[in-house]
């Protein structure tokens, strides 16, 4: 089983890559953003926390991510692999990650680290907002504290997974088809 993880700023465009990578290589997409927005769609007391805590551009506690995380991967049939899709953010999320995988031999693939400037990703997450109607991406203080955020506690990943030979680093600046086209090469090649 193969188990990649797109990583980036928010706005970098891992979820717009991870729907033709997962085509392509046959995998499950699993984008933690997406299953806590479908938890907040549902009113569910999970979403609802969740909610709270999203609007304010802060993360949801690692337990509830990981339950959902570990709940899709159970119920999985029929898949090739995994692309996780804002999951792991946090070191801690990371080992919890590498320790699940190791107990049933399986372990992380790659990496795929998908690098843009700040003022691009502020950019790019206003213009998703405009989009999606998501009231999160519209403004700018959730944007900068979002960006902190992710400077903070997930840039971190970086050295972790670097020093396991996992982490690749891919410029999401271009078109959408550029982009893919530097993650294909890169797949191709492990």
């Amino acid at each position: 089983m193969k188990y990649y993880i797109i990583f980036g700023p928010p706005g970098a465009g891992k979820g717009t890559q991870a729907i033709p990578m997962s085509e392509k290589y046959h995998l499950l997409h699993i984008s933690t953003g997406d299953l806590l927005r479908n938890e907040i769609a549902a009113g569910t007391p999970l979403g609802k926390k969740a909610e709270e805590l999203i609007d304010k551009g802060n993360f949801v506690p690692d337990q509830m991510v990981e339950d959902m995380l570990f709940s899709a991967f159970d119920a999985a049939k029929g898949v090739e692999g995994f692309l996780l899709d804002g999951f792991p953010r946090t070191i801690a999320q990371a080992e919890v990650l590498e320790n699940r995988l190791k107990a049933s031999g399986e372990s992380v693939t790659a990496v795929l680290s998908l690098h843009i400037p700040d003022q691009l990703i502020y950019e790019r997450i206003k213009h998703r907002a405009m989009l999606e109607n998501r009231a999160d991406d519209a403004d700018d203080s959730i944007i900068a504290n979002r960006i902190r955020t992710y400077h903070e506690k997930t840039e971190p990943l970086i050295r972790f997974y670097r020093e396991r030979g996992l982490y690749h680093e891919v410029s999401g600046e271009g078109s959408v088809d550029d982009v893919f086209g530097r993650i294909d090469t890169l797949v191709s090649s492990l």
